[in-house]
């Protein structure tokens, strides 16, 4: 399962957001360093599509995809080189696949430090480029000395060199305009930065109002990242007390009479999804309705190992059809009697949204 860090500054909102997203228990405290090892849970990813479907089916159990998020200690400035819980919270992201920033929007007078998000944003961004300075120095020291006997190493010299030029300047390689093939040649070296960003701006309930002003400042801000980072504002303290709300009605009515319509938490969710190019196929049914994990550009072979490799080993065809088309058309028999379920073979690269079922023999 893929694997979301909650990173930022002590009581930024981190663990009340990783309580909101899991359902967790983490300790949420105006101290800093209330959390000290990470909390690690897991977030239903919400989606509209799947839901219809098991209405649709009358599916007696229903399985959305899901992420695992993990709530890491606060950084501080100086944790590049051991100040706050250090190597220790530096050595927590470098399990994560990506990395949601939390950034404090809001005044509190029990919260040491500026509310300015971008002043979260420049520690954060620094301390974890400094980090990834380091790591980078002694591999590119090797790289060196072994390129004088070994030339196969050529491309991953000049990734490190590029990489050592943005680093010393503080600057994230998701933000350094890096080639695809020096990204790719960085990837076996699991550099902190060298992967893709979601910054959550955390602003205060009596603040809904600059919500989009504050995320268009975060967002300007980090321009340069390209479709590597997505900025979303939110009121991390209202979606938790939300959160705990079980009846979806009411949850709903609570959001928008804050004026917050479905609540950013699901788009953060999806967006965090999105980030990493995964993308969901379904499949639908009376006993069940279940959304299925892939990456972007897998074929259909691939998509059918995600429920079982003998699926994939034995591959024949896979029946598909849009989940919108299938929802308009009333059933999946009922689409197959119109002809509208298409038959695609091995080359087929799997759409998201596609309802799909497999035929395979062993």
């Amino acid at each position: 399962m893929e694997r979301f860090g909650l990173v930022g500054l002590p009581n930024a909102g981190k663990s009340s957001l990783y309580n909101a997203l899991t359902g967790g228990g983490a300790l949420a405290a105006p101290y800093a360093f209330a959390t000290k090892d990470p909390n690690i849970g897991v977030a239903k990813v919400p989606d509209e599509r799947l839901d219809r479907l098991a209405a649709m089916s009358a599916s007696k159990n229903v399985v959305h995809a899901a992420v695992e998020v993990v709530d890491i200690g606060g950084l501080v400035e100086g944790a590049s080189k051991g100040e706050g819980l250090g190597n220790k919270f530096l050595a927590n992201i470098r399990e994560v696949d990506a990395i949601v920033f939390v950034l404090r929007a809001f005044a509190d007078d029990d919260v040491s430090g500026s509310p300015d998000p971008l002043e979260h944003l420049r520690v954060v961004e620094l301390e974890l480029a400094l980090a990834d300075l380091e790591t980078v120095e002694k591999r590119l020291h090797q790289a060196t000395r072994q390129a004088k006997l070994d030339r196969s190493i050529g491309d991953e010299l000049a990734a490190l060199q590029a990489a050592e030029a943005a680093l010393s300047d503080g600057r994230p390689l998701y933000r350094a305009g890096l080639s695809a093939d020096h990204r790719a040649a960085l990837a076996p070296h699991f550099l902190l930065t060298n992967r893709r960003v979601l910054a959550v701006v955390n602003v205060g309930e009596d603040e809904l109002d600059r919500i989009p002003e504050l995320e268009a400042l975060v967002a300007a801000e980090l321009t340069d990242a390209g479709d590597d980072v997505e900025t979303i504002g939110m009121c991390v303290q209202l979606e938790a007390e939300a959160a705990t709300i079980v009846d979806p009605a009411e949850r709903a009515e609570m959001l928008e009479g804050f004026g917050l319509g479905e609540g950013a938490l699901f788009r953060m969710v999806r967006s965090s999804y999105h980030l990493l190019g995964l993308r969901t196929f379904l499949t639908t049914g009376e006993k069940e309705s279940r959304a299925w994990t892939f990456y972007e550009g897998s074929t259909a072979p691939q998509c059918a190992g995600r429920i079982h490799t003998d699926f994939q080993r034995g591959f024949i065809r896979a029946e598909v059809i849009q989940w919108d088309e299938l929802l308009e058309i009333g059933s999946w028999n009922r689409a197959k009697e119109l002809g509208k379920i298409r038959l695609e073979g091995k080359d087929y690269v799997a759409q998201d949204g596609d309802v799909m079922e497999f035929r395979f023999n062993v």
